[in-house]
């Protein structure tokens, strides 16, 4: 079972695949950065200096009523929130992987050579419509002659 299991591990695109998830939680990582810090300030600026991690609703105070200035005062003290703004943020770093996935994928397709079609090696019957041999000069299945070949 031991040897099963390193022969599975082993093969190309499990390991692949592993290279993809580690390469992939890093780039997730630049991503977030790259929205947190660097497109959503200026963002929040134009909107009206919003900071969107800190858009919030509050369902329940905590142990201090509201109003709360941050997300990060009102978890403090146990205030039940929707925080809206963090959504926000996860779907904009959504778009942008996804966006930077689409152009990796469609640069990678671009870059394969297509294989060129391989010559047949066959062709129908005119009498039975079966496949037979490129060279076939009587059909194996209806016995017609088909000529030379």
């Amino acid at each position: 079972m031991l040897k099963e299991f390193k022969e599975f591990a082993m093969r190309g695109n499990v390991v692949d695949m592993a290279v993809g998830i580690i390469i992939g939680a890093a780039f997730g990582a630049i991503v977030k950065s790259l929205v947190s810090d660097i497109m959503m300030p200026p963002i929040g600026m134009i909107l009206g200096n919003v900071d969107f991690s800190n858009l919030f609703l509050v369902l329940k105070d905590g142990s201090a009523t509201g109003p709360y200035l941050s997300l990060a005062e009102a978890q403090k003290v146990g205030a039940v929130t929707i925080n809206y703004g963090l959504f926000l943020n996860a779907v904009i770093s959504f778009i942008i992987v996804a966006f930077a996935v689409f152009i990796l994928i469609r640069n990678i397709n671009r870059l394969r050579k297509e294989e060129p079609a391989a010559e047949p090696n066959t062709k129908d019957c005119p009498h039975c419509f079966s496949t037979i041999p490129l060279k076939a000069s009587r059909c194996p299945h209806c016995t017609s002659e088909l000529g030379s070949p």
